[in-house]
């Protein structure tokens, strides 16, 4: 692993693994319960991309409203965000940018 780590200047590392912990957490939730996330079949069903947006759309749009300034409300539309990358690349394929990006990532953290 680099020596060399990164000194965030906005508490990234820190928030990237509560979002972790918080997604981590959902596949223990009742609607996981069947191993089948409702999620899951509404993406089989070709509507991942605009499901996830529109819950992005809800949960910020929530935000400060209902229940006040809830964080769990950002951690929702941090987590539909990340389903929505993952519909990106398996219904149009991951952008050469994002490879290059990803493999320079790597190299800098695990060289």
């Amino acid at each position: 692993m680099n020596k060399n780590l990164i000194k965030y200047k906005f508490n990234e590392g820190d928030l990237v693994a509560e979002l972790k912990s918080y997604i981590d957490q959902t596949y223990y939730e009742h609607y996981s319960k069947n191993k089948f996330q409702a999620t899951e079949f509404i993406m089989d069903g070709g509507h991942g991309e605009g499901f996830c947006m529109g819950n992005i759309l809800k949960y910020a749009q929530r935000y400060g409203k209902k229940d006040g300034y809830n964080r769990k409300d950002l951690l929702k539309v941090l987590h539909y965000a990340i389903m929505a990358l993952y519909v990106h690349d398996e219904e149009r394929g991951e952008d050469e940018t994002i490879k290059t990006y990803n493999w320079g990532l790597k190299k800098l953290l695990y060289d």
